[in-house]
């Protein structure tokens, strides 16, 4: 790569895009390409020419998911590289980013340094995640089953949308809020809430919501 790496930070917390533009500041291999807090803006600034070398991005932009703007991401720049910054645990999160499509995860109270580890290794074409997680996925076999650690035990496993769905109902939105949220169909979440249901063995939306809102107090 010639010059420094052009990374676009994608943060909806202001104070916390401030204290990784300072971090890309401080590295003379890397650059500021600019900065994004939303799925929306994100993705104007991947479409740009010539778009960014690396995106730094956190999972949860508001109530958007950020899952399937990985996949956006992916899908309008195949080569772009992505790293996932995060405050929610990597024990539910960090194996679907990597199957979205991101290079790497990384936790938020992690130091300075080692964040720019992370990034660094990402650049170089490797996959960046935390020793503990690294022994979990070799332990366990999970580069090929559902990642289910802290995750309701659904069978069949939850899809990423479905997962993001149980997240908002903890959350405390409506039906017709989760729709608005995601640009869904009120009937499309009816339908998510009623798979939610059957995988998780629920037997109405009194102990869905119970659920939900145990696993986001527990999942953060």
């Amino acid at each position: 790569m010639k010059g420094p790496a052009r990374v676009l930070i994608v943060d909806d917390h202001p104070l916390l895009r401030c204290g990784l533009v300072e971090l890309i500041g401080k590295d003379p291999n890397l650059v500021l390409y600019g900065e994004a807090d939303s799925m929306g803006t994100t993705i104007l600034a991947v479409d740009n020419d010539p778009p960014p070398d690396l995106v730094i991005l956190d999972l949860m932009l508001g109530y958007a998911d950020g899952l399937e703007l990985i996949k956006q991401i992916r899908a309008l720049r195949p080569g772009l590289l992505i790293l996932v910054i995060s405050m929610h645990d990597e024990l539910i999160y960090a194996e679907r980013a990597l199957r979205a499509g991101a290079s790497g995860f990384i936790m938020k109270n992690e130091p300075s340094q080692e964040v720019l580890s992370a990034v660094h290794a990402v650049l170089e074409g490797g996959i960046y995640l935390s020793n503990r997680m690294r022994v979990l996925m070799s332990e366990k076999g999970l580069t090929s089953d559902p990642f289910r650690f802290l995750v309701p035990q659904a069978n069949p496993p939850l899809s990423d949308r479905e997962l993001h769905v149980f997240r908002l109902i903890g959350a405390g939105l409506a039906t017709k809020q989760i729709a608005d949220a995601l640009h869904l169909s009120v009937k499309t979440i009816e339908t998510y809430r009623e798979n939610l249901k059957i995988k998780l063995r629920l037997a109405n939306a009194r102990e869905l919501l119970s659920a939900a809102r145990q696993w986001v107090d527990k999942a953060g």
